[in-house]
Parts: structure tokens; C-alpha cells; sequence
């Protein structure tokens, strides 16, 4: 006859294998999440990018479009054969204003598998954006935007498209890569001295 101990036993070791199973297999599905995530953006593929080379697809502007009184300027420079752009300039809210951008026009290029934009860049240790437009925005004030970080080294920094948000309720919650009209790197929404230094802007899927 089999003795109470020995059923006990048997009892626990069998729930602590399901145990150590369930650990296991939730433990599986999460590193496949994980390395799903990372590989879909550290080796997403660039279909698209813009190295500045041709610096008359970028225009400098400012909050002086709507009366602020924000300024700054947009320089090139070539530095080991690689075409810098640089942004500095004094961002002030007054008047209502408030941001200083770099833009350039995208509707001639098709970005319907677009999935993220990355920047190689470096600054001041200070706050950007990424602007983005397309068919629907269709008043001055309306985009998408996502925020990123900058510091003294150049580092590659990775936006997911779906992660951008729109600046007002009439628009769609989510971009339509397809319907990508602009795109502009911003210093924006506070007082503040901006000055960043972009390498390259990559178009990803």
C-alpha cells in the first residue's frame, strides 16, 4: 500500500512541475516579445535617407510666421566628408510663439512601409521634436509629433511611427505612413537655447 507520505510528495512534485512549466513558457513568450521588439528596430531596414546632401530640401524657419519672436539659424557643415546640419538659435514664448524648425518636403518619395524614423545626432543636452504632416493636417497648427533627447555625443536615436501623436483632436489618432507629407526637426515649448547637430535621418521599415 502506497503510504500517505509518498501521495503527498508525488501531489507537490507534480504542481511544482506545472509550476516550473507555466515559468518557463511565460518566460519564453516574453523573450520573444523582447526580441521581436529590438529586432524590429535595431535592424529595421533604411529605404530612405537623408545624409544632407542636398541642403536646398531644408528650410530654416521660425514662430516670426505667426508674430513670435523666436530666432535662430540652419548651417551645414562638413565635417570628416559628412554633412552636419546644425540648428541653434533662442526659443521664446512670448507673443505666442515658441518654436524654431528645420523642414523638408517628403510628398515625391513613397513611405507607405514606413515604420520608424531614426536620427544620428547630438546637442545640448536638451529636448526635440520630431514634426510630422501629412494630407490631413491641413490648418498651420496641425501635426504629429514625438519627442526626443539629445546629448554631447552622437548617439542613434529610434521614433516608432505609431508612436506619434496628433496635436489636436480633429485629426486621425495614428499616422498613415503613406500620407506623409513633411517632416521637421523642432525646438519647441519653452525658453530655452537650442542647438543640435544632425548627421543623417533614416526612413525605416
Amino acid at each position: 500500500m502506497i503510504g500517505t507520505e509518498y501521495i503527498g510528495n508525488r501531489i507537490f512534485y507534480e504542481y511544482l512541475k506545472k509550476i516550473f512549466f507555466r515559468s518557463n513558457f511565460v518566460l519564453f513568450i516574453y523573450s520573444i516579445i523582447i526580441f521581436m521588439f529590438i529586432y524590429n528596430n535595431a535592424f529595421s531596414k533604411p529605404f530612405f535617407a537623408d545624409n544632407f546632401n542636398d541642403k536646398n530640401k531644408w528650410v530654416f524657419i521660425t514662430d516670426g510666421v505667426m508674430g513670435g519672436i523666436s530666432s535662430g539659424s540652419l548651417n551645414f557643415l562638413n565635417i570628416n566628408n559628412k554633412i552636419i546640419a546644425h540648428m541653434s538659435g533662442e526659443v521664446s514664448t512670448k507673443n505666442n510663439g515658441g518654436f524654431i524648425q528645420i523642414r523638408r518636403d517628403l510628398q515625391n518619395i513613397n513611405l507607405a512601409k514606413l515604420r520608424n524614423i531614426s536620427l544620428f545626432a547630438k546637442g545640448n543636452n536638451d529636448e526635440y521634436f520630431i514634426h510630422i504632416r501629412t494630407n490631413k493636417t491641413i490648418l498651420p497648427w496641425q501635426y504629429y509629433s514625438i519627442k526626443f533627447f539629445v546629448n554631447d555625443k552622437y548617439t542613434k536615436i529610434i521614433l516608432p511611427i505609431s508612436k506619434f501623436k496628433k496635436s489636436n483632436f480633429l485629426l486621425p489618432s495614428k499616422i498613415s505612413p503613406e500620407d506623409i507629407k513633411s517632416i521637421a526637426v523642432v525646438a519647441y515649448g519653452k525658453n530655452y537655447s537650442a542647438e543640435i547637430f544632425i548627421q543623417s535621418i533614416g526612413f525605416n521599415y
